[in-house]
């Protein structure tokens, strides 16, 4: 039996996947969650074989959680679900440590055939995806370094801006309209992707990028 973590922050979705993927003999869903932090929590306490995870859920971006799930001991193997075929998704995804990469609008048979595949340590990627143009961006970014903020989610780059201009928790949660909680999450995801330590650390590596004006 293929034990498998679903990760989807669309409610209808999640459950149609989880529908479907339950209605296979040879595949069990232990457990299912809207975000990443879950997705971490449940891979560790329930030991899937499979992790199923989407690209963009609000509190980790996806490719840090595959890099972080594929961290885990065991780790799982990573089949994403994502709307995005752009060959940057499917490459950035692979680098990170996933096996399987299934697009949402792929017919449904493709991610079980993925999942199945994912079990058993084969590479899966849905018909129309451009594996030529997979490999070659993979050859090309394999010979040039990561831009460190090309590690960044989008809102991780808002809150990095607003700490950088000197603003607390307290008050980037109410310019984003997020919760303190969720900025202290994306603050903390942004300092450990840019190897930062202090407040000072963010203001000299947004002066250092042009990200802030050099006040004279």
């Amino acid at each position: 039996m293929i034990r498998v973590v679903l990760a989807d922050d669309h409610g209808i979705v999640r459950q149609g996947v989880r529908t479907l993927l339950e209605e296979q003999n040879d595949i069990l869903v232990v457990g299912d969650c809207d975000d990443s932090a879950q997705a971490l929590l449940l891979v560790q306490r329930l030991r899937p074989d499979v992790l199923v995870a989407d690209l963009t859920m609000p509190d980790l971006v996806g490719l840090d959680l595959i890099q972080r799930a594929r961290q885990s001991l065991p780790s799982p193997q990573v089949v994403v679900l994502s709307m995005h075929n752009n060959v940057a998704y499917v490459a950035e995804a692979l680098r990170r440590g996933a096996i399987g990469y299934v697009v949402k609008q792929a017919d449904v048979r493709e991610l079980v055939l993925a999942v199945r595949a994912a079990a058993h340590g084969q590479r899966h990627l849905s018909p129309g995806i451009d594996e030529a143009g997979v490999r070659e961006y993979l050859r090309m970014s394999s010979a040039t370094p990561i831009d460190p903020l090309e590690k960044l989610s989008a809102r991780e780059r808002q809150v990095l801006a607003w700490v950088a201009k000197g603003q607390t928790n307290a008050e980037i949660a109410a310019n984003l309209g997020l919760s303190r909680r969720t900025v202290e999450t994306h603050r903390a995801n942004m300092m450990r992707k840019l190897e930062l330590e202090s407040q000072a650390d963010v203001i000299r590596f947004a002066l250092r990028r042009g990200l802030l004006p050099i006040e004279t």
